[in-house]
């Protein structure tokens, strides 16, 4: 059994007890997190968006960390244009921890919204001053065009 899922615009292939690194998540360590499944395997392939909505992919931030150094170096020869940069990329490694096909999650805060509710008291609304007219422009007069 196993799933791909999407994280920071990448798929990640996961099964249970998977460590992946991902881009920096806004979450503290030891916290869950909730991956978006793109297609789930089991006895039979899930990839439909309603059938994908059962599917439960959870993991357990271990650590935050970052990535190797990247030295980036633009030079073009006999002109004297050399550039220096680089970065460290900010990181997240997750394992996981359930990876299962359920019961659709309950919308309770959706049924919720649809309910009728009571609408309150409708205040009358100030009256509204006239609105003023644009001014017209001016035309300017056409420069003559001399015949000599």
């Amino acid at each position: 059994m196993y799933a791909v899922v999407e994280s920071g615009g990448k798929q990640y292939k996961v099964e249970k007890g998977t460590a992946l690194v991902v881009d920096r998540l806004d979450a503290k360590e030891g916290d869950k997190v909730a991956l978006r499944p793109v297609m789930f395997r089991d006895k039979e392939v899930v990839a439909e968006p309603r059938e994908l909505e059962k599917v439960r992919v959870e993991a357990t931030v271990s650590e935050h960390l970052r990535g190797p150094k990247v030295k980036v170096f633009k030079y073009k020869p006999k002109k004297g244009y050399r550039r220096r940069a680089g970065h460290r990329s900010e990181l997240t490694r997750l394992e996981v921890t359930e990876l299962k096909l359920g019961a659709a999650p309950k919308k309770a805060a959706a049924n919720s919204k649809t309910e009728a509710k009571p609408k309150a008291e409708a205040k009358p609304k100030a009256e509204k001053k006239p609105a003023k007219k644009p001014v017209a422009k001016k035309a300017k007069p056409k420069a003559k065009k001399d015949g000599s």
